[in-house]
């Protein structure tokens, strides 16, 4: 049986469970751009030091600013996946 992230409509819901796809990721993604909508968003230190411990940096950034970084990431070949909320 396949795995199901929870559904993500806003920063509030973005946690361990959440973001657990990311971690499944192959090859392990290095770095996990996250868009949270109009505006930055502060998430909960818990769920990003549990990321840190998986070997994961997480940037939280407004949306427009994190499809930005992704593609500027991207382009240095950087091992990236993104998270995006719309604005």
């Amino acid at each position: 049986t396949p795995a199901v992230s929870p559904q993500v409509g806003s920063h509030r819901d973005i946690s361990h469970e959440s973001l657990s796809l990311f971690r499944l990721l192959e090859p392990q993604i290095e770095i996990l751009v996250l868009g949270t909508g109009d505006r930055v968003e502060r998430l909960h230190a818990a769920t990003l030091k549990q990321m840190r411990e998986c070997g994961i940096a997480v940037e939280v950034q407004d949306t427009a600013n994190a499809c930005a970084t992704f593609n500027f990431l991207m382009n240095e070949r950087r091992m990236v996946a993104a998270g995006l909320i719309p604005p």
